[in-house]
């Protein structure tokens, strides 16, 4: 007999039990502005490799060491409402190597609003905004795009 999830759900300790769907989230632009998202991609994380030999090493191979973190840029999505400038206001304040850098930071909650888990992104700054395409003919909602660059992204449990 397949498992309806019966047992799982009626554990004490279910929340553990199951992935977290990840539809319910937030995301504080700190002194960026505020506003909702339908999309956040882009956290990434990855250490660069250094290979290195010694001249007299009896390997012919290199060692693979780690090296410095690379942070990809994150991708926020959202509507394009009558008079939202957020964005616009936020990119506006880029002037010759300034920019106004905050953190931000991005909630994943569970049903009842709670944080299950955090993502801070160091000294983010919005390096591009990708206004939406135009169709006659088209029948989506208009949705304009943030990419922001950051120093680094860290990761921490909720309440």
């Amino acid at each position: 007999m397949a498992n309806n999830g019966s047992e799982q759900s009626q554990a004490s300790d279910y929340a553990t039990q199951w992935p977290i769907p990840k539809f319910h989230f937030s995301v504080d632009l700190g002194s960026g502005g505020t506003a909702s998202f339908s999309e956040v991609s882009g956290m990434n994380v990855e250490s660069q490799i250094i290979e290195y030999r010694f001249g007299d090493d009896k390997n012919f191979t290199k060692a693979k060491m780690p090296g410095l973190k690379k942070y990809n840029n994150v991708t926020l999505k959202k509507g394009m409402f009558k008079g939202d400038t957020v964005f616009w206001d936020w990119y506006n304040k880029i002037t010759m190597n300034t920019i106004e850098r905050t953190d931000v930071k991005i909630t994943l909650m569970d049903e009842k609003g709670d944080a299950l888990m955090l993502w801070t992104l160091k000294n983010a700054w919005p390096t591009k905004i990708t206004v939406t395409d135009l169709k006659a003919d088209g029948n989506e909602v208009a949705v304009e795009t943030l990419e922001l660059a950051h120093e680094e992204l860290t990761q921490t449990k909720g309440s």
